[in-house]
């Protein structure tokens, strides 16, 4: 078992019965011969992790790891009914007001396809006097900028936004989406760069930036990094908060 801040990772001892469990070979020669090297478990209570082969003889592209990640996460998400999907967002949401507390502009995003939602969280944030934001393009070749308001408004790339009224703010706590993150903080998004080239000058300046997900979109095996890639500070899931050094 490893246990840093609250969250805590560990195989699962479940019955054979309640057990869902992906075993996804990446793509290439290699399957065969190493099997599946990323394995994703799902309990009935509700705890899930993330578990990785023994190091492979070769380097992972973050193309394939992405590939791979995405799919074991719509996975696991095709796995929930939807009470057991609102009492994880309902723990998640929990971890994620904690850290409001010392905050005064909190950013969060509107949830796509298998990405877990933070919208609860921000809604009592919301209650207890913080500014919420969310990420906005004026133009889709730019960085996005972050607005107060609600998501209330097609972007592009399939995202909702704040009307491009809404004022600019600088959030000091983010909330950022991911298919996945190491130990080291490095986040695999979707490959586009918007959230790298928007948080660089966040992250200058003294915003915490905190990647948010299912508990089995944390990875053991490390993620390629670039020299453009921003880490994170922590990592938010249903189990709780993950901090980096």
């Amino acid at each position: 078992m490893v246990s840093t801040g609250t969250a805590r990772y560990e195989p699962l001892n479940i019955p054979e019965a309640y057990r869902s469990k992906w075993e996804l070979s990446l793509p290439g020669p290699w399957s065969d011969a190493y099997g599946a090297h990323l394995t994703f478990v799902a309990s009935e209570d509700f705890r899930q992790t993330a578990t990785v082969g023994p190091s492979l003889p070769f380097d992972l592209s973050k193309d394939s790891l992405r590939r791979t990640a995405l799919d074991a996460r719509k996975a696991f998400v095709s796995t929930l009914d939807d009470g057991h999907k609102a009492i994880l967002e309902r723990k998640l949401a929990e971890h994620l007001t904690s850290l409001c507390a010392h905050s005064s502009v909190v950013a969060g995003y509107a949830p796509m396809g298998s990405e877990i939602s933070p919208m609860l969280a921000m809604e009592e944030a919301r209650a207890v006097g913080r500014i919420v934001a969310f990420p906005a393009f004026s133009d889709p070749a730019k960085p996005f900028r972050f607005l107060a308001g609600d998501p209330a408004e097609p972007g592009p790339f399939g995202f909702l936004q704040p009307k491009r009224r809404a004022p600019t703010v600088e959030p000091d706590l983010i909330f950022v989406p991911l298919i996945a993150v190491d130990a080291k903080g490095t986040r695999l998004g979707r490959g586009k760069g918007h959230y790298d080239r928007a948080l660089g000058r966040l992250k200058k300046t003294g915003a915490k930036l905190i990647g948010v997900g299912w508990s089995m979109q944390r990875l053991e095996t490390i993620i390629p990094t670039d020299p453009w890639d921003i880490p994170l500070h922590g990592f938010a899931s249903p189990d709780g908060v993950e901090e980096f050094s």
